[in-house]
């Protein structure tokens, strides 16, 4: 009877516990991911007599990788122009007045078709880091003109689009953004990644502000469910991620329910050689919070 009584109170506490973590986890997906729908302008400058326009998804810059657009009007005429070229530099200003860079486009590439010069950043921090500004430099009638503004870098409040910064066993920077899928399905998604390293000022290249969009390395996956009620389970079907033609690490990865996921990585180089990463034991451990890689981003939908 005792032993009854025993189980049957076990039985009510771990009901109560599921519910609870239920309704707490509801509430954590519920919250409104931001739609990406749309480029609109983040800022603008004025230098001379030429507008230069700067466009974003939403208009809004967010830590992590920003797709950017940028059209030059001439306010004289108010007509488009097409620069010889465009160059972007973002600097972030710390409170202590130091300065840095991130992963970027600097030279950017111009769409015929589409009437703009299309580039990147993958900004490593809010604002409340510290102060952001765009440096823009467009050669235009064989004359050189620029220009700097301040601008505003909100939280990714979308985590299939987090991003990392780490040392690499070489002792070099590196940094992988999400780029894909911004709004996973219980399915096989095609996961898309950029991976980039910050190339150190040498006596023969001294800009401090370089960096690299790393080729050819290979991005091993394995995501798993981390909560204790999951077991750190995996799935099946999930393809390691390797470079494309467009320069960004293609991969899939199959996400069976909603909820928490980890997505584990190792990073190899060209060579095989291990620069992050860990295997996580294949273990399923109910009832404990999952093992990660020395290498991961977590993944919410």
């Amino acid at each position: 009877m005792k032993f009854l009584k025993y189980w049957s109170v076990v039985l009510v506490y771990t009901i109560t516990s599921c519910t609870l973590e239920k309704t707490d986890y509801e509430a954590e997906i519920a919250t409104v991911v931001t739609e990406y729908s749309a480029f609109r302008e983040v800022t603008s400058l004025k230098v001379e007599h030429y507008n230069i326009c700067i466009e974003s998804l939403n208009g809004t810059f967010y830590k992590g990788y920003n797709e950017i657009r940028v059209k030059v009007i001439d306010s004289k005429t108010n007509k488009a122009v097409v620069p010889t070229s465009v160059s972007f530099l973002p600097i972030m200003i710390s409170t202590n007045d130091t300065k840095s860079s991130c992963p970027h486009q600097s030279n950017m590439e111009y769409k015929s078709a589409e009437g703009y010069f299309a580039g990147y950043s993958v900004f490593t921090d809010e604002n409340d880091k510290g102060a952001w500004q765009i440096n823009i430099k467009i050669t235009i009638n064989n004359q050189l003109i620029s220009g700097t503004q301040t601008i505003s870098v909100l939280s990714q409040d979308n985590k299939n689009l987090n991003m990392t910064t780490f040392i690499g066993n070489d002792g070099e920077k590196y940094y992988i953004a999400l780029i894909g899928p911004k709004k996973p399905k219980v399915s096989e998604n095609e996961l898309i990644a950029g991976v980039y390293r910050y190339n150190q000022p040498t006596m023969l290249n001294p800009n401090q502000y370089s960096f690299t969009e790393v080729k050819d390395y290979t991005l091993k996956l394995d995501p798993r469910m981390p909560e204790p009620s999951m077991g750190n389970h995996s799935s099946p079907n999930n393809k390691d991620l390797t470079q494309e033609q467009d320069g960004f690490y293609h991969g899939v990865v199959n996400y069976t329910m909603t909820g928490n996921w980890t997505l584990n990585l190792i990073l190899l180089d060209t060579k095989g050689k291990l620069i992050k990463g860990s295997n996580v034991p294949k273990d399923f451990t109910p009832g404990v919070q999952g093992f990660k890689s020395d290498l991961f981003m977590d993944i919410l939908f």
